[in-house]
């Protein structure tokens, strides 16, 4: 189930957090509420910790990826780069163990995996074989009971991380935390800790350089064994089960630590090979070991003919005491403990829709009562706005400065600046090009269009161009646009008319997409139609208007200058400006004739990228202007009206909205499946209803709302992950920079609707 989401507008830099300040009860009644504000903020923290978590799990907040591409080797001693795939050391040296002749130790890394770690277990069982498995610890922490099988079965395990993360630059805090967290994920899904470790994207020995050698020798200190490989099956390129099994086969009946994944992507073809390669390799006469068994057998050669000799392929790892491998000890204290609640809090996490339960049903009024609101305002201004005795005034004739900010838009800008050459209103055009490298002014120039300037700046982003623009404008009334966006040739003399009426500052375009012939431009489209501009009529209605888009919208001058310009503090500046003008005592409304047809992001990558900045952007912006919730007359109005509603709809009830999906199919699986069925088609219903309404005023073809149901199973749900990845990135502290988005030119001056 879906809500009509309003992107927020580009996001910011840095993470704030308003201080707790709880003021003193004025009544019996407000000591009453009290504890109900607390209870609603534990369950909101307790959303938060569980969305952290779930995050983190899947490393969206450390990060998976290998950061170096090589580098010198001259810190690392000649004996390690030329020794076999085992690395202690004993007494503070480093010394190197290899696989003895014609032995085979079975390693398998990234998991456990659901799917594919049970089907190794069996084979490895069947055939009387053990391995050594090199356990992610968010994977461990998730499938707790597939390492507890692992461990009884007599594998041995080790540390391959928490998030495998590259740990070559990171921080010695980050790689003592990576090994820590995944020690206690063992402790608490086995009872055990181990002192294997393997680093993710490591080989062989020689592949070690000087950026990853402290980090093995920091471990080997601590009593860490690292262990590498001789032979790598190269499973994960899954380049056919032949391949894997002669990749995996060493030459010359030497011994060798061998590779395979048992997660990490789609294992089949792993799975398929795996016994084939046990049975020639068994048939070549090797036998298999563990780490801590080829360990043994080098110190003891005498030992490892005699187990070499025993009848099939002899399964005789070296254990300790109690069962255990060798390079196990059992968990005890707090180890233990700590290490059984990580596990019980990932469980939590995983299994949260049942708890939930009852905030479900305080989003599906949120989302309703939305419906609602839209649907009587929106008709509401649509009434009022068309009335034949409707006006803002004394038609405004007089000319306007038209700010182009633009920055490598060679494709665009030609369809950009001849669509306002044809404007029925007089304009000037200033294209204000921001240190472009593929001759964008050079081609706005070259038009020879009347009325336009080129003013030329060192790359400094879009704010500083737009303030440059107003700064070189003309007229009192400046109309700001991308330079991807094209404008019907009456659309300037519509978007400048409610300039007549003095209290208005600025003017929202009706922003359309013009690329819409693709699905993605198509679910785009509904998007813009329903949730940006039916919003726009409900907010116009309140007088509190969030956002003027980017695309089209018009200004007074003094207005922003009062302001203080177009801010950088934010990568949201539409939004910021909108709401700083709220703020001074200007009325900003719609004007739905004025429209814009713009170019949105042809790409899911692109679509993902602009909307994660604009969503950051708006809690930027929202956490920016922040004291008008206490502020007196029209920034208190904005404050207390307004963000409220733009908090509601646009960030919190988008952030609880995927739990209706969740619930629809944890409710069809689990409780009964017509019901559910019939209440997931309800909303759908009502959501075609507000998407009909929001087509008729827009006087837009129906045919698109065929593709509404795919939409809301698809498109809204990638809208909420961005905005959860929003969310999280704030919490965390992350920094994001302005994404210069792709552009095509696709969009030209358009014949009509459609």
């Amino acid at each position: 189930m879906t809500t009509p989401t309003t992107p927020p507008s580009p996001p910011a830099r840095g993470r704030r957090r308003a201080p707790s300040r709880i003021g003193r009860a004025a009544s019996r009644a407000a000591a009453l509420q009290r504890p109900r504000v607390l209870l609603a903020l534990l369950l909101l923290l307790a959303l938060t910790c569980v969305m952290l978590l779930d995050g983190y799990l899947r490393a969206e907040v450390g990060g998976d990826e290998r950061v170096r591409t090589g580098a010198s080797a001259s810190d690392v001693p000649d004996d390690v780069l030329d020794g076999g795939p085992i690395l202690t050391f004993p007494g503070g040296q480093a010394t190197t163990v290899s696989v003895p002749d014609k032995t085979i130790v079975l390693t398998f890394d990234d998991g456990p995996d659901p799917t594919w770690t049970p089907q190794v277990l069996d084979i490895l069982d069947e055939y009387d074989v053990p391995g050594t498995f090199f356990l992610v610890g968010s994977m461990i922490s998730r499938h707790p009971g597939i390492v507890r099988d692992l461990v009884e079965q007599g594998n041995e395990v080790g540390v391959h991380t928490f998030t495998h993360v590259d740990l070559s630059y990171q921080s010695e805090a980050r790689v003592t935390r990576e090994i820590e967290q995944t020690q206690l994920a063992l402790a608490g899904a086995a009872g055990i800790t181990t002192t294997l470790f393997r680093a993710p994207y490591s080989s062989e020995t020689n592949a070690i350089d000087d950026y990853s050698w402290p980090v093995y020798r920091n471990l080997g200190e601590d009593g860490y064994t690292s262990v590498f490989i001789d032979t790598d099956s190269d499973d994960w390129k899954r380049p056919g089960v032949s391949k894997i099994v002669e990749w995996a086969t060493p030459e010359d009946d030497e011994g060798a630590s061998v590779l395979f994944h048992d997660a990490g992507g789609e294992r089949s073809q792993t799975i398929a090979a795996l016994p084939k390669y046990i049975e020639k390799m068994k048939a070549k006469g090797y036998t298999f070991t563990t780490v801590s068994g080829a360990m043994a057998d080098q110190q003891s050669q005498q030992q490892q003919q005699e187990q070499s000799q025993q009848p099939g392929g002899g399964r005789q790892p070296q254990q300790s005491g109690g069962g255990l491998q060798a390079a196990h000890h059992k968990a005890t204290g707090a180890t233990l403990y700590e290490g059984k609640a990580l596990v019980a809090a990932v469980a939590v996490a995983e299994w949260t829709v049942p708890a939930l339960s009852v905030g479900l049903v305080i989003v599906g009024v949120a989302v309703m009562g939305r419906f609602a609101m839209m649907l009587v305002l929106a008709r509401r201004h649509h009434r009022q706005r068309n009335r034949r005795r409707f006006s803002w005034g004394p038609p405004v004739t007089g000319p306007v400065s038209v700010v182009v900010p633009a920055y490598n838009e060679k494709e665009c800008i030609e369809a950009t600046l001849r669509s306002l050459a044809r404007s029925t209103h007089p304009v000037e055009i200033i294209v204000v090009d921001d240190g472009s490298t593929d001759g964008t002014a050079e081609i706005a120039e070259s038009l020879g269009l009347p009325g336009v300037r080129v003013v030329r700046q060192a790359n400094a982003g879009k704010p500083a161009a737009l303030n440059n623009g107003v700064r070189h404008a003309r007229y009192d009334i400046v109309v700001m646009m991308d330079g991807d966006t094209v404008f019907e040739p009456d659309t300037v003399r519509h978007l400048v008319q409610p300039f007549a009426d003095p209290a208005v500052g600025a003017v929202a375009g009706n922003a359309k997409v013009g690329n819409r012939r693709t699905l993605i431009g198509a679910w785009q489209h509904i998007e813009y139609v329903m949730g940006f501009n039916l919003d726009r009529r409900m907010y116009d209605l309140l007088r509190c208007m969030p956002t003027i888009p980017g695309a089209i919208g018009a200004f007074r001058r003094e207005a922003v200058l009062q302001a203080g310009g177009m801010s950088d503090d934010t990568l949201a500046e539409d939004t910021d400006i909108t709401i700083a003008l709220h703020r001074a005592g200007w009325r900003v409304v719609y004007e739905e004739h004025a429209r814009a047809w713009t170019e949105a992001p042809g790409s899911l990558g692109q679509l993902w990228s602009q909307r994660y900045r604009w969503s950051y952007g708006t809690m930027q912006a929202l956490w920016k202007h922040r004291r008008s919730l206490t502020d007196k007359g029209p920034s208190g109005r904005f404050g207390r009206v307004g963000m409220p509603l733009v908090v509601l709809f646009q960030v919190v009830t988008p952030v609880f909205a995927p739990l209706i999906d969740v619930f629809t199919v944890y409710s069809m699986v689990f409780v009964d499946f017509r019901a559910a069925l019939l209440a997931w088609l309800a909303v759908l219903g009502v959501q075609l209803v507000c998407a009909a309404y929001a087509f008729r005023l827009d006087r837009e073809k129906y045919r698109y709302l065929l593709m509404m149901p795919l939409q809301q199973l698809a498109y809204r749900q990638m809208m909420y992950l961005v905005l959860i990845h929003s969310c999280v990135t704030a919490l965390t502290g992350g920094r994001l920079r302005w994404q210069k988005l792709k552009r095509t030119g696709e969009v030209g001056t358009p014949a009509g609707n459609g």
